[in-house]
């Protein structure tokens, strides 16, 4: 069943609605993180610029600009900054994505909004974060993941190639987006709780760094090298890796627990002379084996050789493909809106449930629409003669 949907561009429905978020627009993982509050039910107002970003795509397919409203503020002109300012002290909170000290050069940074609204939270995202020596350069989600140390767990195909590269979603929406609403709802608590904002300083490399943390501990006991493509988890183990079939695709397979494996190997028939699963001097012997058996046969003819069983071997999907799976169209995990397949809205909850409440809107689109709700009539398009 699709998720919800309406027409409303308030924020009603979902946990978080009646929360108000000033998204000053930029690109990657804020507007991913102020999608997130929209889709939970928060009334997203995106502050776009005059001109449209150079990297911005039709915004009939941006889906990060799904449950938005947008209007238009150059924040270079004399009334730019006081129309911010004007929904700053309306909102619960903000997202800005520039680089440190640009906020404040505009007139819009937190010493600012927080004098208009005290119990504002106000969200930076960046890269390299407020402080440090690499803070004022350039820089993307690749670069941000490599100085982490999150990249370098990504195993390539053979130990010794580069890192594999998981296009930008471990930097940009897992260390940045999500850290960055974690850090937001956090603090939001705590405003509504003592009425003080703050801060939230969401650095991607942080959050990529945070990421590791259960491997920075088996790192430090001495069960993990630090060094990729060699471990239980990075492909190291021949009975957690990715094998291609005769027909070029892919398997991936995850049989950990002893009986789990005990159940792969006898779907797949490693035959009783295969060596044993934590024989680790003859792992290459078995990853070759288990190559072997894997490139017999199409990935469809495995996919129902291992249908129904525990032995944890999935196929590797492409995004269209992933569309299609019977588990993500059961659950709805993926819907169609105005002819855009997207995912739906997540996590899910049993009694306040998100909704696709509207697609994205084009810019300044939603100005009068916000001008009243937020009763900031500076916003409002000028009358048409």
């Amino acid at each position: 069943m699709a998720p919800e949907r309406d027409s409303d561009g308030g924020g009603r429905g979902g946990p978080l609605a009646g929360v108000r978020v000033v998204e000053l627009a930029g690109i990657g993982p804020g507007p991913f993180a102020a999608m997130l509050l929209g889709d939970l039910g928060a009334d997203v107002v995106r502050v776009d610029r005059p001109e449209p970003s150079p990297l911005g795509i039709e915004p009939a397919y941006d889906v990060a600009g799904r449950n938005k409203r947008s209007v238009v503020v150059d924040l270079k002109s004399p009334g730019g900054p006081g129309r911010v300012l004007d929904l700053a002290a309306r909102a619960d909170l903000l997202i800005e994505g520039y680089r440190p000290g640009v906020a404040e050069r505009l007139g819009v940074g937190p010493e600012d909004c927080l004098a208009r609204n005290p119990a504002l939270v106000y969200g930076r995202m960046t890269g390299w974060g407020q402080r440090g020596p690499l803070a004022a350069r350039a820089g993307h989600d690749i670069g941000y993941t490599a100085v982490s140390g999150a990249l370098g767990l990504v195993a390539p195909a053979t130990v010794d190639g580069p890192p594999a590269l998981p296009a930008n979603l471990l930097g940009d929406y897992a260390g940045g987006s999500l850290y960055l609403v974690v850090g937001l709802l956090a603090a939001l608590h705590h405003a509504r709780a003592t009425g003080v904002g703050q801060v939230v300083d969401a650095a991607i490399v942080d959050g990529a760094a945070h990421l590791t943390a259960v491997l920075q501990g088996l790192l430090a006991g001495g069960r993990w090298q630090d060094r990729r493509g060699v471990n239980l988890l990075d492909g190291g183990a021949p009975f957690y890796a990715v094998y291609p079939a005769s027909d070029g695709g892919h398997l991936a397979v995850g049989a950990l627990e002893p009986q789990f494996y005990a159940e792969f190997a006898r779907l797949l028939e490693l035959g009783p002379d295969a060596p044993g699963q934590w024989d680790t001097a003859r792992w290459p012997e078995l990853r070759a084996r288990i190559a072997a058996r894997f490139a017999s046969r199409p990935r469809a003819a495995w996919e129902a050789v291992f249908a129904g069983s525990d032995a944890c071997v999935e196929p590797v999907l492409t995004m269209r493909q992933a569309h299609a799976h019977p588990h993500l169209t059961s659950r709805a995990t993926y819907v169609e809106v105005d002819g855009v397949t997207q995912p739906a809205p997540a996590p899910r909850f049993s009694a306040t449930p998100g909704a696709l409440r509207r697609p994205p809107g084009r810019p300044a689109a939603d100005a009068a629409e916000v001008a009243a709700d937020w009763g900031v009539p500076a916003l409002a398009p000028p009358p048409s003669d």
